[in-house]
């Protein structure tokens, strides 16, 4: 039975920014325990509105530097409610989880990672930030099972595909692409942004997007409809990131998705950090939520 954990702090009210609700701990029958941050824009609820919800991964880093990485938050509220003063987005929410120790294990698409010659698969596993096989197929079932479930019955949503998206940023990037790929009857779209096509850190090789590749050939064609989102910058990590990007990218454009549901960018000088995704979280938001006469 799903378990909802003690509060953690007091809601972090700002003003004209919305609210970030008190993280919480939530227990799973599939994986480890972890905490939720949920942030709310200003004037939740309106009457006769149904939000569409943006979950993301890594939820520390969203909102507040004092339990972000290194001290550096992504901003999603700030942005969020400068679009949506604008009207250009939708009405939504953002439900932050939060990453584990095991973040590696669960973040690494586990599909994929099976269709990786077994060396490969081997020297991934003994790596020091795995330290096992992936654990994504678990985690995802969490979101989908227990998660957003609970969200659906506790927050005024939407909860059909269309307003329901996933986004997250390096690791967060392949599992948000994962997470389309095995739910498209849950997410409409996702958002992946730096996404650590490597896998390795120490080591830049094609054989997880080789096998991305070969995975994602007889499912592509069914997430017509749904929205694709990839960016990389060129600085840090993000350089390594270019050429497996080009690969992917060639997948969907052979399939001939429109560019109003797909979308893949390079950012000159942007780094594999929070303040580089903060500083372009707005364009991932707009093609996600933006509405349609508002959308880059």
């Amino acid at each position: 039975m799903l378990i909802i954990g003690c509060l953690m702090a007091l809601p972090r009210l700002l003003l004209g920014q919305g609210q970030v609700l008190p993280a919480f701990e939530m227990s799973s029958s599939l994986c480890d325990a972890r905490i939720i941050s949920i942030w709310l824009p200003d004037g939740y609820p309106r009457p006769g509105v149904k939000y569409a919800v943006l979950y993301m991964h890594d939820g520390q880093n969203l909102f507040d530097t004092a339990t972000a990485y290194g001290h550096k938050e992504w901003q999603v509220d700030e942005t969020l409610t400068a679009l949506s003063k604008e009207d250009r987005i939708v009405p939504c929410i953002v439900v932050g989880i939060w990453n584990t120790p095991k973040r590696f294990r669960e973040y690494a698409p586990a599909r994929p990672f099976s269709m990786m010659l077994a060396e490969a698969q081997k020297e991934t596993e003994n790596a020091a930030l795995y330290g096992g096989q992936p654990l994504s197929d678990a985690y995802l079932r969490f979101i989908v099972e227990e998660l957003k479930p609970w969200v659906d019955t506790h927050f005024e949503v939407d909860r059909s595909p269309k307003s329901t998206f996933i986004a997250g940023s390096s690791m967060g990037g392949l599992i948000s692409l994962y997470a389309l790929c095995e739910y498209p009857q849950v997410f409409g779209g996702a958002a992946c942004i730096s996404t650590h096509w490597p896998l390795r850190l120490s080591k830049n090789s094609p054989a997880f997007t080789n096998a991305m590749i070969e995975y994602l050939k007889p499912r592509i064609s069914g997430l017509q409809g749904h929205k694709i989102y990839f960016d990389y910058g060129t600085e840090t990590l993000d350089a390594l990131y270019e050429t497996h990007q080009v690969r992917i990218d060639s997948l969907f454009r052979a399939e001939g998705f429109p560019e109003s549901s797909f979308r893949s960018q390079k950012f000159e000088g942007a780094a594999h950090n929070e303040a580089s995704w903060a500083e372009r979280f707005h364009i991932p938001a707009l093609f996600l939520l933006g509405k349609k006469e508002n959308q880059e």
